[in-house]
């Protein structure tokens, strides 16, 4: 049996998350509900004016990627994360905060640099904007990718947002030929609209002759496959991965496990914050099916983990809350 359940190569980031409304949005010039790369001076020109609101969650270790490996650790999955900080404070932070949720990662690898920080913006809707300053993270390579731990992994989880960076994209193609050559399923998620919009063509690069499970939201499954429904876009998303999860907020999630497509409902949550719920359904449905789990099993558990994380603030949920998931 392999070591690990799952092994995930993502951006290795800081995050702030912080309640502001949609005349704030629109008077710094903000594009709402997308992630948005900026350098770190407009970051810092962000956080000064936001100076007096309300921080409404601890500084957390994130990234797509690494909410959905988090997740899965605290479900109990055995985990393993690649990734890049820099040696400062917040990538001292973001190690011990892997540590403390049970994720193994290359613990001496720190680099001269910054690492990355996001900033999390909450709108009164429960939208979540995301400016991104992604430091050391940018330089993630294949030179980091660990070999050993990603061969001896039952999954290997890719981020989509790794297709911003020239040299994330190629450590993205690697551990998919890795994961290929050695027997490892494969999974990838698109990871936001913009992403599949401005990066089609490194999206498809990464994804190769089509990898073994995709994930992805309504609006991206309709932008990837340029169709005008749900139903149209599942029969294209055939020609791009083995299996797929669409996710449809609170109308819940469209599965197909290679066979058969399944509608899975919703789980009923009154959302304050839809930061991380689907990160926190990738991270869900890989333990569960690494735990002996159906497809329509899996996006059950899945759809009430996001369900009770958009209904909190942050993208994560403590410990104890995906015990009471599983109980």
């Amino acid at each position: 049996m392999p070591t690990y359940h799952v092994y995930g190569l993502g951006a290795a980031l800081v995050d702030t998350e912080i309640e502001v409304n949609d005349d704030f949005l629109q008077q710094a010039n903000i594009e709402k509900g997308l992630m948005t790369l900026v350098d770190e001076s407009r970051q810092h020109e962000l956080l000064d004016h936001l100076s007096e609101h309300l921080v409404a969650s601890k500084r957390a270790s994130g990234g797509s990627a690494c909410n959905s490996i988090i997740a899965a650790s605290y479900f109990g999955a055995k985990a393993f994360y690649s990734c890049k900080v820099a040696k400062d404070e917040n990538g001292d932070f973001f190690k011990q905060d892997l540590k403390a949720a049970g994720v193994d990662t290359d613990n001496d690898a720190k680099h001269e640099g910054i690492t990355g920080k996001c900033l999390v913006m909450i709108t009164p809707d429960a939208e979540r904007t995301m400016n991104t300053y992604l430091g050391i993270s940018e330089t993630l390579s294949p030179e980091d990718v660990n070999e050993s731990a990603l061969k001896d992994s039952e999954w290997a989880y890719i981020e989509g947002y790794l297709v911003t960076s020239e040299t994330g994209r190629a450590a993205a193609i690697k551990s998919r030929e890795i994961a290929e050559q050695s027997g490892v399923k494969t999974a990838l998620s698109l990871s936001d609209p913009g992403m599949v919009e401005y990066f089609r063509d490194g999206l498809s690069d990464m994804i190769g002759n089509g990898v073994d499970l995709l994930f992805c939201n309504k609006d991206e499954a309709l932008g990837w496959t340029n169709t005008q429904t749900v139903e149209a876009a599942a029969d294209a998303m055939k020609q791009h991965a083995k299996s797929f999860a669409i996710t449809l907020g609170q109308d819940g999630a469209i599965v197909f496990d290679g066979e058969t497509l399944t509608h899975v409902e919703g789980a009923s949550a009154k959302a304050i914050d839809t930061n991380g719920a689907g990160d926190m359904f990738a991270g869900a449905f890989l333990y569960a099916l690494t735990h002996g789990q159906s497809y329509p099993e899996a996006a059950r558990l899945a759809n009430q983990a996001a369900a009770r994380v958009v209904s909190q603030f942050g993208p994560r949920l403590r410990a104890e809350q995906h015990a009471e998931l599983l109980a």
